[in-house]
This record gives C-alpha cells, sequence and structure tokens, in this order.
C-alpha cells in the first residue's frame, strides 16, 4: 500500500503556521495560543495543515511537548502507512487492529501480512469473515495512552450499520479513568481516514477533545465515498447488502455503484458494464470535486493496483489542482468488497457553518 508520490503536487508551505519570521508578531503571538476552542477556524485550514511535513525543530518540539489529546482508530480508516509515519499527515494517530478470518485463522490488520492470503482466498472462494476489535484491545490501548501522560482520548470509528466497533470502544471508554469521546463517524475507509487525520492535527495544535470531535465529525460528514466492485457476492455474504440487490448484479450483469449514504451502503446507480461503470463512477467523483473547495481525493484498491493507478493518473490530468492519495483497501474492508475494488473518497473544506458545534 502506498501512495503515488511522483505524481503528489507540491506542498503548499504554510510559513506562518510554523512561525515566518516575516509574519507580524502579534500575529504570531495569537496563532501561538492555544486554540482549545478553535474549531471553527481549524476547518478552514484542516486541508493545508494535512500536506505541511513538519520542520525538524517542530517534529522535535511535538515530541518533547508530549501528547495531551490523543487520536485513536480502526483499521477499516484505510490511513496509508506513510502517513501514520513519523512526518506524516496522520502521524501519532493510534491505529487498533481489526480481525480478519481466513478458513478459520486469525489475522490482525497491521500486524500480520494480509495481502496475499486473502488475495488467494477471495480468488479461491474460501471463507472470508471479519470481526470488531474487542473492548479489552481498545481499553488496553487507552490505559496505555493514560499512562503516558495523555489527558483526553478522541476514538473515532467505522459506521455502526457496519460493525460494533464504535460500541466496543465506548464500553472500553467506561473502564478507564481520563475522558474518552467515541465518534462513530458514520462513513469508512479514507472518508472515514481523511476525519481522524484532520482531528489529529487539530489535537496537535491545540484543540481540546471536543473541538477535535468536532472536527472529525465535520470532514467525515462532509466527505464522499462511492465504489464500484466486479460482485456482489461479498457484500451479501458478509450481510452488508442483502440477497436479492445481489442476485441482480449476478443475472443482469449489472456493475452497480455503491455508495456509504447516512452509515449504510447503498446502491447509487446501476450500470451495464464494468468500462460504463468505471467511466460513471469518475463523473460522480468529478462532481464530487466540483462542490467541494481545495478538494482531496483518496483512490482505493485491492487485486488491481495498475487499474486504479490508471484512474489515477487520469484524474490528475483532468484535475491537476487536486491532490490524490493512492491507497490499498484495508483487508477488513477489501473481505467484503472482493478483489478488483474501485473506492473513491472526496474529502474539501469545511465551511464554519458546518462545525459550528464546536464549543465557542
Amino acid at each position: 500500500m502506498r501512495a503515488d508520490k511522483a505524481a503528489q503536487p507540491p506542498v503548499i508551505p504554510l510559513q506562518a503556521a510554523q512561525g515566518d519570521p516575516a509574519q507580524p508578531e502579534a500575529e504570531r503571538e495569537a496563532s501561538a495560543q492555544p486554540r482549545a476552542s478553535a474549531g471553527a477556524w481549524y476547518s478552514m485550514r484542516w486541508l493545508e495543515r494535512l500536506w505541511v511535513r513538519p520542520s525538524g525543530s517542530r517534529s522535535a518540539a511535538e515530541a518533547s511537548a508530549g501528547p495531551r489529546i490523543a487520536v485513536v482508530t480502526d483499521s477499516a480508516a484505510a490511513l496509508p502507512p506513510e502517513w501514520l509515519a513519523a512526518g506524516g499527515a496522520a502521524r501519532g494517530v493510534v491505529v487498533v487492529p481489526m480481525p480478519v478470518m481466513i478458513a478459520g485463522r486469525i489475522f490482525g490488520e497491521g500486524t500480520d501480512d494480509l495481502t496475499g492470503p486473502l488475495s488467494v482466498a477471495l480468488a479461491e472462494g474460501a471463507e472470508v469473515r471479519t470481526s470488531r476489535p474487542s473492548p479489552g484491545q481498545f481499553e488496553s490501548v487507552y490505559r496505555k495512552l493514560e499512562a503516558e501522560g495523555v489527558t483526553g482520548i478522541l476514538s473515532v470509528h467505522l459506521s455502526g450499520d457496519l460493525s460494533g466497533t464504535a460500541d466496543a470502544a465506548r464500553w472500553a471508554a467506561a473502564a478507564v479513568s481520563i475522558p474518552v469521546e467515541v465518534v462513530d463517524c458514520r462513513t469508512v475507509g479514507m472518508a472515514m481516514g481523511f476525519g481522524v487525520a484532520a482531528a489529529q492535527a487539530g489535537a496537535r495544535d491545540g484543540l481540546d477533545l471536543a473541538g477535535a470531535a468536532a472536527v472529525a465529525q465535520a470532514v467525515c460528514d462532509s466527505s464522499t465515498l462511492r465504489f464500484l466492485v466486479p460482485s456482489l457476492e461479498q457484500l451479501r455474504k458478509g450481510g452488508r447488502i442483502g440477497a436479492a440487490a445481489s442476485m441482480l448484479g449476478t443475472l443482469l450483469s449489472v456493475k452497480p455503484i455503491l455508495s456509504v449514504q447516512d452509515g449504510r451502503i447503498l446502491p447509487l446507480e446501476k450500470v451495464r458494464s464494468t468500462a460504463k461503470a468505471t467511466a460513471r463512477l469518475l463523473d460522480l467523483v468529478e462532481m464530487d470535486i466540483a462542490g467541494r473547495p481545495d478538494a482531496v481525493v483518496a483512490l482505493h484498491y485491492f487485486g488491481n493496483q495498475a487499474q486504479v493507478q490508471e484512474l489515477t493518473t487520469s484524474l490528475q490530468q483532468r484535475h491537476p489542482e487536486v491532490r490524490t492519495v493512492l491507497a490499498q483497501l484495508p483487508a477488513v474492508l477489501a473481505a467484503h468488497t472482493g478483489l478488483g475494488v474501485i473506492a473513491i473518497a472526496v474529502a474539501g473544506r469545511i465551511d464554519d457553518a458546518e462545525s459550528s458545534s464546536t464549543p465557542a
């Protein structure tokens, strides 16, 4: 799983955010103040903040200050490894692995190499199941963070209509003494991952727990996730769609374009061929881009990286102003979509009105 670094637009340098000496002293002093209730201010800048790699001095300052508000998520957020690495857009986020069971053997997302075994299992039609992390896993993570001096935890998880992960996190939250805010983001994939990364960047900038939670929810709420699968069978097996919808796709060779809306997987359009469905998917994504200032797009694949890389290149050529991320779909999601999935998440700048729930 990787991002196409060669095709990435140049990083926008936010010198003012890093202490630009040309910035007026009064502005520098104001920007240095804690932003404990600056959700509306921050929401306008989260996209820029994601793409700014910290200078060495800033990284050292972050490390020496130690964490205050920690951000926890699950592997369904689909955050690319380079985003989680030091200097990455989601550096510092703690990812709780979601179990994947292949032919009776349990694998942990992020702790085991799942790409090969899952690809073989899906190709052979072997039994593949997924599960939520246990409350004990979350409690262990929360207690570790508490011991490290964290004063609050934001735990952002995939839609409760698709998994009981958020419930497990809530049970664990009751077992620790520091505040834990659990957010059911009502989406999945990088539509969720963008919100997680935005909340983490906000926490680094001084947002309090409520402010970081508001940013995460606002970004997730305003993001879209549309996807195309060669077959609906895996989704049917996992109970994510009905048997009737699966049979329709099989009998009529229909390639439905699906979307996550209000936490559920819903059919968006039905197209007769894979080529036409792929073209229509890109049309819908372009509409999403047009409606979102400063859009950023994540393109997911599993078993079809070259195909989705071509789509990424095409999108970059048509919209050079749009930032793109190419990322393998995590195994916990690929287990339900199957091989050959194309999933595209779009996020954009949030207006102040959309984050007005942040405390003033």
